[in-house]
């Protein structure tokens, strides 16, 4: 058996390297992450067109999302769109819903106090942690430059 030369390796790698597809998924991320988008932007529009105010029909339609973006996950809808969309279902609040409900499925067989409650918060904790423990710095960080100037 004896040994390749730096060419042959390369040439192997590249034969059994699959092709990178990263313009089409750029593609269908932008297209995807931009029709969930889309369809925040209609629910906006609709609440808005029977007279309610502008927070409450933007509070109306963050709901609706995460509504939407659970409800897609648990009859796995939302991960049949993931595949095409990628990074584009990733969009803050439908794919905050889904990180949490599909870590609840995952364990639902243990139950919905140790299983479904107490899985929904190993993704939802930290995030919810971190953006506590952020807002805090950020108010003193606003508190002391508002002192200096």
């Amino acid at each position: 058996m004896g040994s390749l030369t730096k060419n042959e390796y390369d040439k192997m790698v590249k034969k059994a390297s699959p092709n990178s597809k990263i313009v089409k998924d750029c593609i269908f991320a932008f297209l995807i992450g931009g029709a969930i988008c889309a369809v925040g932007q209609i629910i906006l529009d609709f609440i808005k067109s029977f007279g309610f105010s502008k927070e409450f029909s933007s509070n109306f339609t963050s709901m609706a999302m995460i509504f939407l973006g659970s409800f897609l996950t648990a009859f796995t809808v939302y991960d049949k769109i993931a595949e095409y969309g990628k990074a584009g279902t990733l969009v803050p609040i439908t794919g905050f819903a889904n990180s949490i409900v599909s870590a609840a499925m995952e364990f639902k067989s243990e139950g919905f106090v140790l299983g479904l409650g107490a899985k929904m918060f190993t993704v939802a904790g930290p995030v919810l942690v971190f953006g506590a423990i952020f807002s805090v710095v950020c108010g003193i960080l606003y508190y002391v430059c508002k002192m200096i100037w």
